[in-house]
């Protein structure tokens, strides 16, 4: 049990946005999380695995040919 446990405002800070994303995140069940009492806690790991998940690669260039067909 290493996993460092966040506030909303530590995981609103680290993904730079605003506190109501990723609590938005959490009453969608779109985010792991843990709830102490009234508090809500995210742990480290499923901030990672949300970023990884929703991470886009960009596209590859397409490469022509030098040579366009004959009509």
């Amino acid at each position: 049990m290493s996993d460092r446990y966040l506030s909303v405002v530590q995981v609103a800070e680290l993904l730079g946005t605003t506190e109501r994303f990723p609590r938005r995140l959490v009453a969608e069940r779109r985010i792991r999380y843990v709830k102490v009492g009234t508090h809500v806690r995210i742990p480290e790991s499923a901030v990672q695995e949300y970023i990884a998940a929703n991470t886009v690669e960009p596209a590859r260039a397409r490469t022509r040919s030098r040579f366009r067909r004959a009509v």
